[in-house]
């Protein structure tokens, strides 16, 4: 799958363990994946020597976004990520310099602003094919949808569309039959940016529509041929003067 944009608490022990365990929940990301991407946009701006990852280099689709301080509030700089599982060792500075510079809303990251930035690397996890563009649950699941072009879906008659909607009491969706030689509509919400929102679950996925590229009507047909897959992640933070105070410590005189 290519490279997907979305929209968008630091641990409070930063010690570079392998994994770390809070309320009984494994925490695959640490702040070290975030140490990672901020040292690799600061080598790549500065001309600085990249330290060596000391996190586990096992596979994860990931996120990673960069937010700006600006006034008391933070602002949106860079967030792309990938839905297909990568090594850390390689997708953490990979997609720090792309999102740092390849988000095509924004412009390059300049080394001017690095004591602004914020770093926010997610680990995306439990992936699962929900039965309706409903079944999932705000604040636990980020949510990825898929849908023919609009122009591919049949006329309804005029007696209306036999089919069932989510908002029913029927348990499942029948299959239709698409022209796919059109491309599918695609677009992504992490599983924070939706509460941050305020959005209902029928919001989220109009948003989503939306962000995929379709400016058209959304009616109730349309989002019952959208396909959604739920999913979790796990997400850490830091500032810039943690990643200066972590780089001190590994590499004295180095920054």
């Amino acid at each position: 799958m290519s490279e997907v944009l979305v929209d968008d608490a630091l641990a409070q022990d930063h010690q570079l363990s392998d994994k770390i365990v809070q309320d009984d929940v494994v925490q695959v990301c640490t702040p070290e994946h975030c140490f990672i991407a901020f040292d690799t946009l600061y080598c790549s701006l500065t001309g600085a020597h990249p330290l060596t990852p000391q996190y586990p280099d096992e596979k994860y689709p990931l996120f990673v976004t960069w937010n700006i301080k600006r006034s008391d509030s933070l602002r949106l700089r860079g967030c792309i990520g990938n839905f297909e599982p990568m090594p850390l060792h390689e997708a953490v500075p990979e997609y720090a310099l792309i999102s740092a510079f390849k988000d095509t809303r924004f412009r390059k990251i300049e080394e001017r602003e690095l004591e602004r930035l914020e770093c926010s690397v997610s680990l995306l996890t439990n992936f699962e094919d929900a039965s309706t563009y409903l079944d999932w649950t705000i604040g636990v699941h980020g949510i990825y949808i898929s849908f023919p072009h609009p122009s591919t879906i049949p006329t309804l008659t005029s007696s209306g569309s036999s089919t069932p909607s989510p908002l029913s009491s029927s348990a499942s969706l029948p299959s239709t039959r698409f022209n796919f030689r059109k491309r599918n509509l695609t677009a992504t919400y992490l599983p924070d940016v939706i509460p941050e929102q305020g959005w209902t679950k029928v919001e989220a996925v109009d948003s989503a529509i939306r962000k995929a590229g379709w400016d058209g009507r959304i009616t109730e047909d349309l989002r019952r041929n959208v396909k959604l897959r739920r999913y979790q992640s796990q997400l850490c933070n830091v500032t810039w003067d943690e990643f200066v105070q972590w780089r001190e410590q590994r590499a004295p005189g180095s920054t």
